[in-house]
């Protein structure tokens, strides 16, 4: 049997979601090697658009987890327990997190993608006033004359900063040596070289 005639089976040919059966596709539950019926759901074009884009997530559409997180495919459980922490600011899907209940191995596979994109939100990027990425190590050039605080000295525009390194808890700073002097510079004043 295909996978596809494997998930229409377990499925009854409809969304394992929203329950639709309208324009039915495979989405596949990441992190992937080898697609089956085991990591992959059916679900509508709907449904299978916002999964792949949260720009175009529709926060009413999915009121319908309230009864396909209780589905007994771990699959459905995954995704329904990513999508409620993705609308968790929506008020309602924490009432619904606080009902779901998944196996330890189910939650540590619901966990996995939700820990990286928390990591890569936590992770401060520096830019610099064109929004272009500094990274420690780079040079830049001042775009403005800036005084330098306790001190009567001026970094004037132009003046190129080399080997910067980053202010880790801070994205709008940088550290450089202007005159032989380290001053922290704000990434709003220089441009990557």
């Amino acid at each position: 049997m295909s996978l596809e005639q494997d998930l229409m089976q377990r499925a009854d040919s409809k969304c394992e979601f929203c329950g639709s059966k309208e324009q039915l596709e495979i989405y596949e539950v990441p992190p992937v090697e080898n697609v089956s019926s085991e990591n992959a759901v059916l679900t509508c074009n709907t449904c299978f658009t916002q999964l792949n884009d949260e720009d175009k997530i529709e926060p009413n559409h999915w009121r319908c987890l309230n009864d396909s997180m209780w589905s007994e495919v771990s699959a459905v459980q995954v995704v329904a327990y990513r999508m409620l922490h993705k609308l968790i600011d929506e008020g309602w899907p924490q009432d619904l997190l606080d009902m779901l209940y998944l196996d330890e191995e189910t939650l540590a596979w619901a966990k996995t993608t939700l820990e990286e994109a928390e990591d890569n939100a936590n992770q401060i990027i520096h830019r610099d006033s064109n929004g272009v990425q500094i990274d420690a190590g780079d040079s830049v050039v001042l775009i403005k004359d800036l005084p330098v605080k306790g001190s009567s000295m001026v970094a004037k525009r132009g003046t190129a900063v080399r080997r910067v390194s980053l202010v880790h808890d801070n994205e709008e700073q940088i550290e450089g040596r202007v005159e032989g002097q380290q001053i922290v510079i704000l990434t709003k004043f220089v441009k990557k070289l």
